[in-house]
């Protein structure tokens, strides 16, 4: 499971990342306000499963599918979604972004993604916006980003450039993406950003819909 995160382990295989238990409130304050009541929503790069099962809990309307080429990953997905018993989650998909072997059919209504297209290379990135243009409800699905990204017209925060060069030198295809570059790439593939929210600790929601 790719992550900077410090993730401890529980005794029944689940993970539990504080990163994910900072950000939850402030994310799901976003999905509330924008995705329909009731509805399928497909997660991708679910990491520890803590966010899928906060998120499908608080809105039960909607179908959660977390997914993650991890099989550590996807074990601790289990075992949360296993503690927490909501019925509206299901069985988590070994989706790897970059693999369209393993891509599902959908349709789906929404599509979230928290924290990856800096922790991936670029290919990962592409292989996101050919899936949500393939997958997402038209016209109208939602693709909904999350994570620190750079903006030609802000400047970088210095917390997150050195995250950014702290993930070069982990990995050089890894790094913060160009917001619009993210955007162009959404558009080729028939999705239009469409709102851009601050979040805390420098991080931004990016909102696309299916046109």
């Amino acid at each position: 499971m790719q992550t900077l995160d410090i993730i401890a382990a529980l005794p029944d295989g689940a993970l539990t990342s504080p990163a994910a238990r900072r950000n939850s409130d402030a994310i799901l304050n976003v999905l509330r306000a924008h995705l329909p009541a009731r509805g399928s929503l497909l997660e991708i790069a679910s990491g520890s499963g803590e966010h899928a099962v906060s998120f499908a809990t608080a809105l039960p309307g909607l179908t959660w599918t977390p997914s993650d080429p991890s099989i550590e990953a996807r074990t601790s997905i289990t075992a949360w979604a296993q503690q927490v018993g909501a019925a509206n989650i299901r069985p988590a998909l070994p989706l790897d972004a970059a693999d369209t072997s393993t891509w599902p059919m959908g349709p789906f209504d929404a599509i979230f993604c928290a924290n990856m297209t800096h922790i991936s290379p670029w290919s990962a990135t592409e292989g996101l916006m050919d899936l949500a243009g393939r997958v997402l409800r038209r016209p109208g699905g939602l693709l909904a980003l999350y994570g620190p990204y750079r903006e030609a017209e802000v400047p970088l925060a210095a917390s997150n450039a050195a995250f950014d060069a702290s993930l070069k030198s982990r990995n050089p295809a890894w790094g913060l993406r160009d917001r619009t570059e993210v955007e162009a790439l959404a558009k080729s593939h028939g999705l239009a950003a469409t709102l851009r929210i601050e979040m805390p600790a420098n991080n931004l929601m990016l909102l696309f819909r299916r046109f």
